[in-house]
């Protein structure tokens, strides 16, 4: 393909967008939104470096050091964390490969762009609460009308483990409650998954649409005053609030940066506390891939100490190696 034959850089962004993402890949509108989210941020890193608006700019110009600066940017100047650092270098890597397949004449700057790495983190231990913290937090809102929906919700995140969005996208029809409680979740990438309830749950369901009878199969389960679905802000801002109300009972709560994600990690912990197979843990959150589950089992301090109470203490008295050599000496003092 010659250079007059190559599609302009905005006929590729648009393409990528319209065609590839959306028509061919068919991903999610959340991952079409943070993909169309991190080329906003580096189309305007690219025109305040370079000058140029973005229809006028071309492929040509996003090569290793503009993507790596605009990273930087990301990091330093922004306030990212590194994890939202690479996830906009996905974005950019996806369209890299993309390009590449229909400008050929810019396939050295794509591959030098593509070097551009994915930069490795700490993972932070899991927190999560203790039984008692969470049992604690249920019974803290009033007896009102916003008091039972925040319980229930507030239940709900418990029993199932679910993510904000996932809870609160329940609708009333998603609710089976047969012999067999269970809700059905959408979870991120459009996985769908259901998850069994308990009686306690099912009970508190059931009064809570006795005392909501407008609420139709389509209504949204866990509704603000005006019948909307609550927003994530929402969902934190009235579990702030419980753990405000149980500070004098539960101190240490209020030194903790306790998040409704904070309640998907105690359930997965309480599961695995239990002896749930982490497997299973990982079908019930919603996990592509178990290893994500390990992290519990890492955080899990008492489970460690149990698995090293079943080894016998070697006889024998450690001794740490010393180097002879003044090169292995340098080396092992690094």
């Amino acid at each position: 393909m010659s250079n007059a034959a190559a599609p302009s850089f905005a006929a590729l962004v648009q393409e990528f967008f319209t065609e590839y993402l959306v028509g061919q890949r068919a991903l999610s509108p959340c991952t079409v939104a943070s993909y169309r989210d991190a080329f906003t941020l580096l189309l305007g890193f690219a025109e305040r470096r370079l000058g140029t608006s973005p229809c006028a700019l071309s492929l040509r110009v996003f090569d290793y050091e503009l993507i790596a600066a605009f990273l930087e940017h990301l990091e330093h100047e922004r306030g990212n964390s590194v994890r939202t650092r690479n996830a906009r270098l996905a974005a950019i890597h996806a369209f890299l490969k993309f390009a590449a397949r229909r400008d050929v004449a810019n396939l050295q700057v794509i591959s030098q762009a593509l070097a551009v790495p994915v930069k490795r983190f700490e993972r932070p231990m899991v927190g999560f609460l203790t039984r008692e913290q969470m049992l604690a937090l249920i019974d803290a809102p009033p007896t009102t009308w916003l008091g039972d929906r925040d319980r229930l919700l507030l239940t709900m995140l418990y029993n199932t483990g679910a993510r904000v969005s996932e809870i609160t996208g329940v609708r009333v029809g998603d609710v089976v409650l047969a012999e067999t409680a269970r809700v059905h979740l959408r979870g991120k990438g459009r996985k769908e998954r259901t998850v069994p309830l308990w009686p306690a749950t099912a009970t508190a369901i059931r009064a809570w649409l006795r005392r909501n009878p407008n609420l139709s199969e389509h209504s949204s389960l866990l509704p603000t005053r005006t019948g909307s679905p609550m927003t994530r802000a929402s969902v934190a801002q009235r579990l702030k609030l419980a753990v405000h109300v149980v500070a004098t009972q539960h101190p240490d709560l209020t030194r903790r940066s306790i998040s409704p994600h904070s309640i998907r990690h105690t359930t997965a912990m309480h599961l695995l506390q239990a002896g749930v197979d982490i497997t299973v843990i990982a079908l019930w959150l919603g996990h592509e891939s178990p290893s994500t589950t390990h992290l519990y089992a890492e955080a899990d301090l008492a489970m460690k100490e149990r698995a090293l109470a079943r080894l016998s203490e070697p006889g024998v008295t450690a001794s740490r190696y010393q180097p002879s050599d003044a090169l292995l000496q340098f080396l092992q003092a690094l």
